[in-house]
């Protein structure tokens, strides 16, 4: 016979195993929650986490994966009160690493265009976040251009799964450098529109030589001097988007650019040297070539970041191929986050409505 204080440790120890048995179990439960089958609103572990809030529209938080397996997180936003399936607009994002979450609201003009459209639109709007961004897996400082568009085209062959939307009516809204590609996210997929905003569509080469001029002109600065530097960009830029050296090595084989160049080694803004040299490796005037559908393009005359005539490629590159399908829109002293005099242009969601309606129409 077991001592009695034999007896009562023993049925502790098995009141601690019990509990520590129960214990694994909710554990395991909330992470199969988290982890529960796509399109399910957020699990347990994700409730402490700050979420946007509308008063027309629910978000359903979801997941795509890359080729690489990284899983991506997903913003699918739906009209509250919407019986029947309801047109969509695809956001592609821009080139920095934030997410396309704006939990504590319009903190810049690409948040505030999207976070009115959701709530003033009626349509179901999809996001996503890229490799490395939010709960997104990966590193987004080494995710290149490739594995990110990976993302974009299963973020929109998701829609396909979501009953509420009519894939009829998908329009691709594309913020700054997601404006020049977005064509490439959907694939074979009919879409009733794009609208490239504050965006590009020349070449990654042409556009950064045009960006470092008007980085390097100030009122302190010399004609002189921002020619000579121009120049150097010239050559550094030959190096690093055409012959595919990364910056650190082309300093190291020209000591006397060091001082021109002023970014990182191994990249710029952020992301890898082999993103920059993947973008100017496309030829966005052939893939706006085969686009045969209607595009409004939007560009703020205060843009220091994408010139005009990074803007108006795409309108006449459309129009060349298909007469008055694009409409070319400047707005005059908005700059690239699509504010004036410091405030986020309110008239712009009206104007993107009222032309989404028209092509609705047709």
């Amino acid at each position: 016979m077991l001592r009695p204080g034999a007896t009562i440790c023993r049925s502790l120890l098995v009141t601690a195993l019990l509990l520590a048995c129960a214990a694994a179990l909710i554990a395991a439960t909330t992470a199969m929650a988290a982890n529960s089958s796509p399109g399910s609103p957020r699990g347990p572990q994700e409730s402490t986490r700050a979420r946007e809030h509308f008063q027309n529209a629910e978000v359903i938080y979801d997941w795509v994966a890359n080729k690489r397996g990284e899983k991506l997180r997903t913003f699918i936003t739906h009209p509250k009160n919407a019986a029947d399936k309801v047109p969509a607009i695809f956001i592609v994002g821009w080139l920095s690493c934030d997410s396309m979450e704006y939990s504590k609201g319009e903190t810049d003009g690409f948040g505030a265009l999207m976070l009115r459209l959701i709530d003033q639109s009626g349509y179901a709007t999809v996001r996503m976040d890229k490799p490395g961004v939010g709960e997104s897996t990966g590193n987004c400082a080494h995710a290149d251009f490739k594995s990110e568009l990976e993302g974009w085209q299963a973020a929109f062959d998701s829609l396909a799964k979501y009953d509420f939307i009519d894939l009829s009516r998908v329009f691709v809204l594309g913020l700054s450098n997601g404006g020049g590609f977005s064509p490439l996210v959907v694939g074979q997929h009919p879409v009733r529109g794009y609208i490239p905003t504050s965006s590009w569509g020349r070449t990654w080469y042409e556009h950064m030589l045009e960006h470092e001029r008007r980085r390097l002109t100030t009122p302190a600065s010399s004609a002189a001097e921002v020619n000579r530097q121009v120049k150097i960009f010239t050559e550094f830029y030959d190096l690093y988007l055409l012959q595919g050296m990364t910056p650190g090595e082309i300093v190291r084989k020209h000591p006397s650019w060091k001082s021109a160049w002023y970014d990182a080694p191994d990249g710029q803004y952020g992301r890898p040297a082999a993103f920059y040299q993947q973008l100017q490796a496309l030829n966005l005037g052939e893939v706006w070539e085969k686009v045969n559908a209607p595009v409004l393009v939007i560009y703020g005359g205060d843009d220091t970041i994408m010139s005009r005539a990074d803007a108006r490629a795409i309108s006449d590159t459309v129009n060349h191929v298909h007469p008055e399908q694009a409409r070319y829109l400047q707005i005059e002293g908005m700059d690239h986050l699509l504010s004036v005099d410091g405030k986020f242009y309110d008239a712009l969601v009206p104007k993107i409505l009222e032309w989404i309606k028209e092509q609705l129409a047709k």
